[in-house]
C-alpha cells in the first residue's frame, strides 16, 4: 500500500482535482490520434512515495496485461491509480492531464504489446499454419490413398492391349515395319512351369525384395523422382508396379501416374498373392524379338520351352527386361553379358545361387532372330527400325508405350532413296570378297532429316552405319576448318611443302605411294590428299583445335579424345552417320542441324505424343564463310577421282583410306560428299579389321568401291531434281590461284613407271586413278580406243569408260584391253584403269 502523502510543500501550484463537466465526445467510428505531449512545467518530485500519474517506463513495462486490454484499463480513474490509468488509451481523458499519456512520444507505452503485428500474435499465427501444414502432409496422402483405393480398379493380365499394332512408316506414310502383328507372339504359362532359377533370375534383375515389399518401394520412388528431376531416366519400380505399367499401358513419368501406380500396387498386393502377381508379370512383359512373356522369349532366343531353361539362360532373358530392343545379344553382346553377370551376382547375394554354381556358369548360346518375327523386316530396313527405336528411347518414349498404345511412328526415310542405297551397294559389291561390309547414310543438309540409312543387308545383324571406324583422309576438311578460324587464317592459296617423306614433330610422315607436290596450294593438297601438308597444318594450329572444328561441324563431343598430330590424318574413330551429318554442316554454310529419323509419333486414340514440327532453324556452328571455303577446297576431288556426278552437277567430296598394319594393305575406305541438298557418307571395311581387297586381290582405296557406291547413289537420288549450286565463294586468307590443272578426262600426266598419286592417310587415296593397283588399264579416258562401260575393257558400268573412252582401251596402256576388275564395281567410277596401263 502506498505511503500517505505528507503536508503540502511550498512550490508551484499543483493541478486541482478534475472539475465536473460533460465528457468530451470523440468523433463517431474513429479512434482519435494520439496527441503529442502537452508542454507545461515538469512534474514535482514526490516527497517520499511517488505521487501523481507519472510512472517510470520500467514500471509501465511490468503491466503488459493491463496495457493489452483497453476495456479494464479505461474503467480505472483517479490520482494514484498507477500506470494502468496513465496508459489506458481511452478517448475520455481528465482535464489537466491527470490521466494523460506519459512523456515519450506515441506508442512508447505499447512496447511489448501483443496487439496487431505484435510478436506473440505473429508466433501464434505461424504455429497455426505449421499445424495446418502438418495436417495436410499427414492426412492429405491418407485421404488421397483412400480415394484412389476406391476409384482405381486392379488390372488383369488379359487387360494388356496386345491387339494394338505399332507401325513405323516412311516419309510418304507407307509402312516400313509392323511391331505388333495380329498374331501376337505370346503364350501364357503357369508359374509352376517356370523353373525356380528362372523366377529368381527375374527377381534378381528387377525386384529382389518382391516377396517382402508391399507392392511399392518408397525409397525407390524417391530415387526415381530425383532421377527424373535431375535429368535421369527414372526407375525404381517394383515388379508389381511394372505389372501395373504393362497392363495399363501407362509408362510416362508424372506424379499422377506414380500416385495411381502406388495405390494399385498396394491394392493388387491385397487382392492377389505374390505368386499370382509374378505369374501374370512373366506372361505380360515384352522381351524383344516380337515376344511377349517368358514362354515366347524362351522360344525366340533359345528355341525351347520355358520349362527347359537353365539358370544361365534365364539370367540372360531377365537381363533384357529393361531394354530388350537394345540389349539383344545379337545386337549388343557386351551389354547383354554385363546384364547377365549382374543378374547372376544378384542371385548369389540373395542366397539363391551358390558361389560354386555361379563360377560354373557360362554365357548361353542363343539363336539368331528370325527375319520375319514381329513384322519387322530382316533386310537393310531392319536397321532403320532399330535406329528409330533408339531415337524414341532418347525422346522418352518407352518400349511399353510402343507395344501397348498402337503408335504410328512417322520417319524421315524416303523409300525411294532407301531402295537406291541398297541397290547401289548390291550392284557395286556383287562378286567382291564375302568378308567385305559396307554402309551408307544420307542426310538433308537443309533439315537434318535422314533420307537413307543402310547399315548392311542383314537387318538383325550388326548395324555398320553405327560402327566406329577411323575415317582416314576424309577427316582432312576439319583440319582446314580449324586453320581457317585461326588468328592468321590459312587460305586455300597458302602454299606448303608437299614433299615426302618429312619428319614432323619427331614423326615421319609420308604421302602414300611416293606422291609429292613440292610447293603446292592448300586446295591442290586437298584435291591430291597430300598427307605431309595436312599433318604440318594440324601441328601449326594444334590437334585440339582440329578436334574442336570437327565437334563444331557435328562429330559428337564424346568422340576424338586426346587428339595428337595423327588426328589430321583421321586416326580417331567416328560413325558413318556422324560423317554424313558433319559434311552436311559444310553444305549448309556452317549451320548444324541434328540428324534425326523420327518426325512424329501419334497414339491410336489420336493423341500426338511427339511432333518435331517444321524444319529446324539449326545452329550457326561455324562462320558461313569458313564452311564455304572448306566446301570450295573439295570441289575438284570427285572429278579428279573419277566419281563426278552426272551432268557436271556441282559437288564437294573427299575420299579416305586407312592403312593396315600389314604393309601395303588397307583396313577401311571412305567416300563422303555433298550437294546443297544431299550429304552422303559411304564406308567399306570388314568385321575384324583385316585388310580389304577387291575381287582381283588388290588393296581397296576410298575412290574405288566406296566411291562407286557413293556416285551411283548420288546420281540416282538426285535424278530429276534441279541442279543446285553452292553459295558465292569469298576466300579467307590467301585466295587459290586460278590454276590450269591437267584434267583426268582431257589429258594424261607425263608419268612413266612411278607409283600412282595416292595420298590417303597412311596408305590412302588418290586424286587421280591408282596407276598400278587394279590392273584395269590406265583410265584417263580420252585416248582409249574401246569403251569400258560394262567392264569388258577395264572398269565397271559406274564410270569405267566415263565418257565412253575406255580404260586405256587398246590405244594407251598395257592393261587396257580386258581390264582386271571391270563389271564388279572396282575399277569403276572411271577408275577402271588403275593399273598396268601406264604410258
Amino acid at each position: 500500500m502506498p505511503p500517505r502523502p505528507g503536508p503540502p510543500q511550498p512550490g508551484p501550484p499543483q493541478p486541482g482535482p478534475p472539475q465536473p463537466g460533460p465528457p468530451p465526445v470523440a468523433p463517431p467510428n474513429r479512434v482519435p490520434p494520439r496527441p503529442a505531449p502537452r508542454p507545461g512545467p515538469p512534474p514535482v518530485p514526490p516527497q517520499g512515495a511517488p505521487q501523481g500519474p507519472y510512472q517510470s517506463p520500467p514500471q509501465l513495462l511490468t503491466h503488459e496485461e493491463s496495457v493489452g486490454h483497453f476495456g479494464p484499463a479505461a474503467a480505472r480513474s483517479g490520482n494514484g491509480a498507477g500506470a494502468a490509468t496513465a496508459v489506458a488509451p481511452t478517448p475520455a481523458r481528465t482535464a489537466g492531464g491527470g490521466g494523460g499519456r506519459p512523456p515519450g512520444g506515441p506508442g512508447t507505452a505499447n512496447r511489448g504489446d501483443d496487439g496487431p503485428g505484435g510478436p506473440k500474435k505473429g508466433w501464434r499465427r505461424m504455429r497455426r499454419w505449421v499445424w495446418i501444414a502438418l495436417g495436410v502432409l499427414v492426412l492429405g496422402p491418407i485421404l488421397a490413398f483412400a480415394i484412389g483405393w476406391v476409384v482405381f480398379t486392379v488390372p488383369r493380365a488379359e487387360d494388356i492391349a496386345v491387339s494394338q499394332v505399332a507401325t513405323f512408316t516412311y516419309q510418304d506414310g507407307s509402312p516400313l515395319a509392323t511391331v505388333r502383328p495380329d498374331n501376337v507372339n505370346r503364350t501364357s504359362v503357369t508359374l509352376d512351369q517356370v523353373p525356380l532359377p528362372v523366377q529368381q533370375a527375374v527377381l534378381s534383375a528387377e525386384d529382389r525384395s518382391f516377396f517382402s515389399n508391399p507392392g511399392f518401394d518408397i525409397s525407390g520412388i524417391g530415387r526415381a523422382v530425383w532421377s527424373q528431376l535431375s535429368g535421369g531416366i527414372g526407375g525404381g519400380s517394383t515388379i508389381t508396379q511394372q505389372y501395373i505399367k504393362v497392363t495399363t499401358g501407362q509408362d510416362q513419368f508424372s506424379l499422377f501416374r506414380k500416385y495411381r501406380e502406388v495405390v494399385l500396387a498396394a491394392k493388387i498386393s491385397k487382392e492377389y498373392t505374390k505368386q499370382q502377381i509374378l505369374e501374370n508379370y512373366l506372361n505380360a512383359i515384352y522381351l524383344g524379338r516380337g515376344s511377349y512373356g517368358i514362354q515366347a522369349a524362351s522360344q525366340a532366343y533359345f528355341g525351347k520351352n520355358v520349362q527347359d531353361l537353365n539358370a544361365s539362360e534365364g539370367a540372360m532373358i531377365a537381363g533384357l527386361i529393361q531394354s530388350p530392343s537394345r540389349w539383344d545379344p545379337a545386337k549388343n553382346l557386351d551389354r547383354s553379358t554385363q546384364r547377365w553377370n549382374f543378374v547372376l551376382d544378384g542371385m548369389v547375394a540373395q542366397g539363391w545361387l551358390s558361389p560354386a554354381d555361379r563360377a560354373r556358369q557360362t554365357f548361353p548360346q542363343w539363336k539368331e532372330a528370325s527375319k520375319t518375327e514381329g513384322g519387322i523386316p530382316g533386310d537393310d530396313r531392319g536397321h532403320v527400325y532399330n535406329r528409330a527405336r533408339d531415337e524414341l528411347e532418347k525422346l522418352g518414349i518407352s518400349d511399353q508405350e510402343i507395344n501397348t498404345q498402337g503408335l504410328t511412328v512417322s520417319l524421315t526415310i524416303d523409300p525411294k532413296a532407301q531402295e537406291e542405297a541398297a541397290t547401289a551397294v548390291r550392284k557395286v559389291m556383287e562378286g567382291q570378297p564375302g568378308n567385305l561390309r559396307s554402309s551408307l547414310v544420307s542426310v538433308d543438309p537443309k533439315t537434318g532429316a535422314m533420307l537413307a540409312y543402310y547399315g548392311g543387308e542383314n537387318g538383325v545383324g550388326t548395324d555398320y552405319a553405327g560402327v566406329l571406324k577411323q575415317p582416314g583422309s576424309s577427316f582432312k576438311p576439319f583440319v582446314l576448318a580449324a586453320a581457317l578460324q585461326g588468328p592468321n587464317p590459312i587460305g586455300l592459296g597458302t602454299t606448303y611443302d608437299g614433299s615426302s617423306p618429312q619428319t614432323l614433330a619427331g614423326t615421319e610422315v609420308a604421302n602414300s605411294e611416293g606422291e609429292s607436290c613440292g610447293q603446292c596450294s592448300v586446295k591442290t593438297a586437298m584435291t591430291k590428299s597430300i598427307n605431309t601438308v595436312f599433318y604440318k597444318m594440324g601441328l601449326d594450329i594444334g590437334p585440339a583445335k582440329v578436334a574442336d572444328a570437327a565437334h563444331q561441324a557435328g562429330i559428337p563431343a564424346d568422340l576424338l579424345p586426346n587428339p595428337t598430330g595423327g588426328i589430321s590424318l583421321g586416326d580417331r574413330e567416328v560413325h558413318p552417320q556422324d560423317m554424313a551429318s558433319a559434311y552436311a554442316t559444310f553444305a549448309a554454310d556452317g549451320t548444324y542441324r541434328e540428324p534425326y529419323l523420327v518426325s512424329r509419333v501419334t497414339a491410336s486414340d489420336g493423341r500426338v505424343i511427339f511432333d518435331r514440327g517444321g524444319p529446324a532453324a539449326g545452329t550457326q556452328a561455324m562462320p558461313a564463310e569458313v564452311a564455304r571455303n572448306v566446301t570450295e577446297s573439295m570441289t575438284d576431288v570427285a572429278s579428279s577421282s573419277r566419281i563426278g556426278l552426272s551432268g557436271g552437277r556441282p559437288v564437294a567430296a573427299k575420299t579416305g583410306t586407312v592403312q593396315s598394319s600389314t604393309e601395303g594393305q588397307n583396313n577401311d575406305a571412305w567416300t563422303v560428299g555433298f550437294t546443297p541438298s544431299v550429304s552422303t557418307a559411304v564406308w567399306v571395311g570388314t568385321d575384324d579389321n583385316t585388310p580389304i581387297k577387291n575381287s582381283a586381290g588388290r588393296p581397296i582405296y576410298g575412290r574405288m568401291l566406296p566411291g562407286s557406291i557413293w556416285q551411283s547413289f548420288m546420281d540416282d537420288v538426285l535424278d530429276g531434281t534441279p541442279t543446285e549450286r553452292f553459295s558465292d565463294f569469298e576466300p579467307i586468307g590467301r585466295a587459290p590461284a586460278q590454276e590450269v590443272q591437267s584434267s583426268p578426262q582431257t589429258s594424261e600426266p607425263s608419268r612413266t613407271g612411278e607409283p600412282g598419286p595416292s595420298s590417303e592417310n597412311n596408305g590412302g587415296d588418290s586424286s587421280f586413278p591408282d596407276f598400278g593397283n587394279d590392273g584395269n588399264g590406265f583410265d584417263f579416258g580420252d585416248n582409249g580406243g574401246n569403251s569400258g562401260d560394262n567392264g569388258n575393257n577395264g572398269g565397271d558400268d559406274n564410270g569405267g569408260g566415263d565418257g565412253g573412252n575406255g580404260d586405256g582401251g587398246n590405244g594407251n596402256g598395257d592393261g587396257g584391253g580386258n581390264g582386271g576388275d571391270g563389271g564388279n564395281g572396282d575399277g569403276g567410277n572411271g577408275g577402271g584403269g588403275d593399273g598396268g596401263g601406264r604410258n
